[in-house]
């Protein structure tokens, strides 16, 4: 059941999957304005009245990172100060999450900072999806609820009906995420041993693994540069792989990505639609599958003080 308290408010780099998930919500999408002065400082007001009411605001951090990640400040203290009862983030792509660690000395830990900021503009918990590692929870001192795409990028494998498929995992860091999906697929797991000597480069060393002759499904929470994707795929077909798939959450295709992926011997990219995307402009090559019942469900389940784990029994 939803009431009327329930609203949905949207930044700009989430319009279109927001009002999707008012679709299914079965209500409309709040208004508010966003602009930029100038001087590129942005401006945000919230349009109707959202005193006393469980408001969800939806906004992903893509390109350009650092100006969705202010209109989501902004949007949370503008909620804050007009006495929502309760300010929930959903950040379906949460940017700067792979800055989640000291590897070197004397550099930023980006994510806990962004998940303060985020804590201290007002919200009272957090809904993400995939996140690049699961410690990042822990970097917020609210409550965090962690989403998964697996059940939609699953069905969609499912339905192509493949035969003689192997999972791969395109990196070490990435065997727990693909074994599940293995597992849940019902198929055998191959691991793609990678090094990369600078940020944003990868190389491929060596397969683990038996692929000759087999269809491939090569999955990750996030496709950047598509550099470890393209790079993978090359060797993999090098070692006798025939159709490859890949499966990720977040199409963030920065640099160069979208001209590899066109270039690369990739039968399909199947991906959602955290991060919009031109569909045209892969020449075919591209999947798009909606998360929008995904965190609609989630949605109803917060508002309604219902498990959200339930979603993944």
């Amino acid at each position: 059941m939803i009431d009327e308290r329930l609203v949905v408010v949207s930044g700009s780099a989430s319009r279109e999957l927001a009002k999707e998930i008012c679709d299914y919500l079965h209500i409309p999408l709040a208004g508010s304005e966003i602009r930029s002065f100038s001087d590129s400082e942005t401006w945000v007001k919230i349009t109707e009245n959202v005193r006393g009411a469980d408001v969800f605001v939806i906004q992903s951090t893509h390109t350009p990172t650092n100006d969705h990640l202010m209109e989501l400040l902004l949007l949370i203290d503008a909620l804050k100060r007009a006495s929502a009862a309760r300010i929930n983030a959903v950040i379906p792509y949460f940017g700067y999450a792979r800055q989640d660690r000291k590897d070197q000395g004397r550099v930023a830990l980006s994510a806990k900072l962004v998940a303060n900021m985020i804590t201290t503009a007002g919200a009272d918990r957090v809904i993400a999806l995939d996140l690049h590692a699961n410690q990042l929870q822990g970097f917020f001192d609210i409550p965090v609820d962690h989403l998964y795409a697996w059940p939609y990028l699953l069905k969609y494998c499912k339905a192509l009906n493949l035969d003689n498929f192997i999972v791969v995992s395109p990196d070490v860091g990435n065997v727990k995420m693909a074994r599940a999906y293995a597992d849940r697929l019902g198929a055998p797991l191959a691991i793609i041993d990678k090094r990369r000597p600078t940020p944003n480069v990868a190389e491929v060393m060596n397969i683990i693994g038996d692929i000759k002759g087999k269809n491939v499904f090569l999955f990750d929470d996030m496709i950047d540069t598509a550099g470890t994707i393209v790079n993978g795929a090359k060797a993999l077909v090098e070692q006798g792989a025939r159709d490859i798939y890949a499966c990720c959450t977040h199409p963030v295709f920065s640099g160069t990505a979208k001209e590899r992926i066109i270039a690369a011997p990739i039968k399909k990219v199947i991906v959602t639609n955290t991060i919009p995307q031109e569909v045209e402009e892969f020449g075919g090559k591209i999947e798009i599958i909606t998360v929008a019942p995904l965190i609609g469900e989630a949605i109803i389940r917060i508002h309604n003080y219902q498990s959200v784990s339930a979603l993944f029994d």
